[in-house]
């Protein structure tokens, strides 16, 4: 009977092996897009981070409750992962929601406290110089910048290289809408989960002990 106790035993470890593959999922999504920024250190894409390392976590202890039926540790999964719904949920809304004024200003705040050799390494990566008309750089020549390392120029003046916020505009606002669409898509299985979890809690082994049942 697919309602019974087995049906709901499998169903739930099977949800938690999905879990785990979307743990990866979200780690390698929150690592691909802080390492595509270099810089900007988007707080944001860190919480997308975070949730993934603790929805690993928490998947290994739906895991061990749902084998052995434990009505402890099925307890503080599905609290934990209710909590971690709602951060997730949220998290991912706002990554939707940013524009692209507040991508800027959150990308600027990064900018302005890294060194200056990791802005070089920018600045070479992306073939940009400088992050934006608004922020005063030190002073390092255009020339010296890789959009004119091609270019003699004792013959010709280098061009207005573009700055590194229109190299990086494209990439950062990838970055939320993918951290913020799968974050959201996988909130909603973690619901499922609690409500799994709840279900299979209260029902009882028929290879149990009765008077082992809570």
């Amino acid at each position: 009977m697919c309602g019974g106790f087995t049906c709901s035993k499998n169903a739930l470890t099977a949800l938690n092996i999905l879990y785990i593959v979307v743990a990866f999922i979200l780690i390698g999504v929150a690592v691909y897009g802080r390492a595509s920024a270099l810089v900007t250190n988007l707080p944001i894409i860190g919480g997308i981070l975070a949730c993934g390392v603790i929805l690993f976590l928490i998947s290994i202890l739906g895991l061990i409750g749902a084998v052995k039926h434990h009505q402890v540790l099925l307890f503080f999964y599905m609290l934990i992962l209710f909590l971690l719904f709602l951060i997730q949920f949220s998290i991912a809304c706002a990554c939707l929601a940013v524009n692209t004024k507040q991508q800027e200003q959150l990308a600027e705040q990064g900018w302005t406290h890294v060194e200056l050799d990791l802005k070089r390494k920018v600045q070479t990566t992306f073939n940009c110089c400088g992050f934006n008309h608004t922020i005063e750089d030190p002073p390092v020549p255009c020339d010296d910048k890789a959009c004119c390392q091609s270019i003699d120029t004792s013959l010709l003046p280098c061009p207005p290289c573009p700055t590194c916020m229109q190299k990086l505009q494209s990439t950062i606002d990838y970055a939320f809408k993918l951290c913020g669409s799968i974050g959201l898509f996988f909130s909603f299985t973690e619901f499922v989960g609690v409500w799994l979890t709840v279900r299979y809690r209260n029902q009882k082994d028929p290879r149990a002990n009765p008077s082992a049942f809570l």
